[in-house]
């Protein structure tokens, strides 16, 4: 079953079971699917619903540290709750041994010395670990590699 025929029987049963909250988290991935595939006009594949979900989660996660430190705990359990959500339609996570062991498998494979090869890197790795690892934090981890 694909992710985005997965969404739509999810958002079925959350309007059945009368989820509310959940229906309206799932009803926000749809129409950012859906806004992307009309501004590109293509149908997007399974990589690219997991980037749309990757950049919603990095969006909330960034509004749920914002709202901390204004102090609006309300709305950042809102946010929480979101994030929640939009994890369940991602691949399991990358713990840190498989990540070290990605990182230096994609350094060895392109050769990577410096700083200045980090772009290709970063590449592959994106590609290998799309929706498995936080990229902000593969970035951290091949700049300290690499620096």
């Amino acid at each position: 079953m694909t992710l985005k025929s997965r969404l739509t029987e999810d958002m079925k049963t959350a309007m059945r079971s009368g989820d509310k909250p959940r229906l309206g988290v799932i009803r926000l991935i749809n129409a950012a699917i859906k806004q992307r595939e009309v501004d590109e006009r293509v149908e997007l594949d399974e990589a690219q619903v997991l980037g749309v979900l990757e950049k919603m989660l990095k969006q909330r996660r960034d509004s749920v540290s914002q709202y901390e430190s204004a102090g609006r705990e309300d709305l950042a359990e809102t946010e929480r709750f979101e994030i929640g959500v939009i994890e369940a339609y991602l691949p399991a996570q990358l713990d840190e041994a498989e990540l070290t062991a990605m990182i230096d498998a994609a350094i060895a494979e392109t050769g990577a010395e410096s700083m200045r090869d980090m772009g290709k890197v970063m590449a592959l790795l994106k590609e290998r670990a799309a929706g498995r690892a936080d990229m902000g934090n593969v970035s951290k981890q091949l700049k300290q590699r690499l620096g």
